[in-house]
Formats: C-alpha cells, sequence, structure tokens
C-alpha cells in the first residue's frame, strides 16, 4: 500500500505540478514515531508526509470457519485477519493537508484492491490471491480516543481496513512415535504400564 500510494503520488504530481505544496512521502510509522513528527530530517513523520499506523488487528470472524474448514483438510493452520489502518496527513499548514488526505483518498479508491507484485514479497502470496481495501467508517469519537494513547494531539485521519491478510502455520515435519519414558530421575526404555 505504501508503494502505491507513492508511485501515485508521484504520478499525480507529474500531471499537475499543483497538486500537492511539496510531493509527500507515504510512510508506515510506530507509535513512537508520533513523538518525534517533524522534529528532526531522519524523523519518519516530517513535513510533508502521509502516516500509516496500524492500530489493530482483528481476526475475521466471517473467513475464519471456511479457513478452518481448509486447515482440516490440508492439516495446516490458516488465520484471516482485518488489519485497520489510520492514514494521517502531516504538512506545515491545513490546506496541503486536505490535498494529501484527499489525493490518498482518491488513490485508494481507484485501486482498492492489491494483488500480484503489489504484496509483500515476503507474505510467500499465492498466485490469485489479493487484498482488499476498504475505507472504514470510524467517528471522530474513536479517532480522538485512538490519539489519547498516542504521542501526538489530534489530527484530521482517515480509517481504512485491510482485508483478508492470512497468517498460515508453517508445515510441521513429521514426528517419530515418542519410545522412551521418563520416571524419576533416570531414563529407562522400558514400556509405561
Amino acid at each position: 500500500m505504501q508503494t502505491r500510494l507513492n508511485r501515485s503520488f508521484a504520478e499525480m504530481d507529474a500531471a499537475d505540478p499543483d497538486a500537492f505544496r511539496m510531493l509527500p512521502t507515504a510512510r508506515i510509522v510506530r507509535t513512537d514515531d508520533f513523538a518525534k513528527a517533524g522534529a528532526t530530517a531522519n524523523s519518519p513523520i516530517r513535513f510533508p508526509t502521509l502516516s500509516i499506523f496500524c492500530y489493530r488487528v482483528d481476526v475475521n470472524r466471517t473467513m475464519r470457519a471456511p479457513w478452518a474448514a481448509v486447515a482440516a483438510a490440508d492439516g495446516s493452520v490458516h488465520l484471516p485477519l482485518d488489519i485497520h489502518l489510520l492514514l494521517t496527513p502531516w504538512d506545515s499548514d491545513a490546506d496541503a493537508e486536505l490535498r494529501i488526505l484527499g489525493a490518498t483518498m482518491q488513490i485508494l479508491e481507484q485501486h482498492p484492491v492489491l494483488s500480484g507484485p503489489a504484496l509483500h514479497p515476503l507474505g510467500r502470496w499465492q498466485r490469485g490471491e489479493a487484498i482488499q481495501i476498504l475505507n472504514e467508517d470510524l467517528v471522530t469519537e474513536d479517532v480522538m480516543r485512538t490519539f489519547d494513547t498516542l504521542p501526538s494531539d489530534f489530527r484530521l485521519s482517515v480509517s481504512y481496513c485491510l482485508r483478508i491478510a492470512r497468517i498460515d502455520a508453517p508445515d510441521e515435519p513429521e514426528h517419530p512415535d515418542v519410545t522412551t519414558v521418563v520416571r524419576g530421575l533416570a531414563a529407562s526404555s522400558v514400556p509405561y504400564p
């Protein structure tokens, strides 16, 4: 998602030099990064930036049962997840932040699915797998509550949900039957009665 946004920001800026005050950069950030916003040139959040903050990960209740059925058939664990992101524009003035936020929402509306090369290679994605990007209704009260837990004041933000990311457990190797019993302090090869 970060790569898609950065590529699209550059395309928008090339097509219309007035699209942004300065070309923004989308960055995935951690909680600690909010305290250092704009502080130094090395800060992950420096102006202009769109921060991508994962504030919640939930098990997808709708897809859990179907993936459990797949797990029963193939003997591997599959955990379907919804990843909730808070997207926040950072710039020196409100107009520039609104431009970043508007462009972000436009891009995600035009490209609501991540698939193929847009997915991170470490995910070991299978052919045909994709992640849907959904705008999420998050009331202002919930956004404010989220910012109460962050080392930053409230900022205008939008929430998106990435659905469905799946964690697959690696296949376990075959284990030989247990043939040794430990009784007391000494090992014994005598079968346990």
